[in-house]
């Protein structure tokens, strides 16, 4: 089974960006694509963006259209995250996981998830 471990986090100002960092080991056989949840304090899980191996498509929380860019180097089993224009409402645990089937854009698809990586924005 795929193991993920994120990376990339941190404090920053509204307006910075980060970039999160999220290494697959274990091979990625059987698993359809790799998503971006965040959590933050008092709320429920959600969805950020997800990227698909097959075709590479992508998509995206409205929360976070045209600010954030999931990408991928294969070779280094990597995905990423980058975001731009941070907010403090983007302040949140953020988790990588591994889909095998099922809504892209939901929690209960996922069964193989990061440790999460804080990141936290002030204003």
């Amino acid at each position: 089974q795929v193991q993920l471990v994120e990376s990339g986090g941190g404090l920053v100002q509204a307006g910075d960006s980060l970039r999160l960092s999220c290494v697959a080991s274990g091979g990625t056989i059987g698993y359809t694509g790799m998503a971006w949840f965040r959590q933050a304090p008092g709320k429920e899980r959600e969805f950020v963006a997800y990227t698909a191996w097959i075709a590479g498509r992508t998509y995206y929380a409205d929360s976070v259209k045209g600010r954030f860019t999931t990408s991928r180097d294969d070779a280094k089993h990597t995905v990423y995250l980058q975001m731009n224009a941070l907010k403090p409402e983007d302040t949140a645990v953020y988790y990588c996981a591994s889909l095998r089937s099922g809504g892209y854009w939901s929690t209960s698809s996922y069964d193989t998830w990061g440790q999460g990586t804080q990141v936290t924005v002030s204003s």
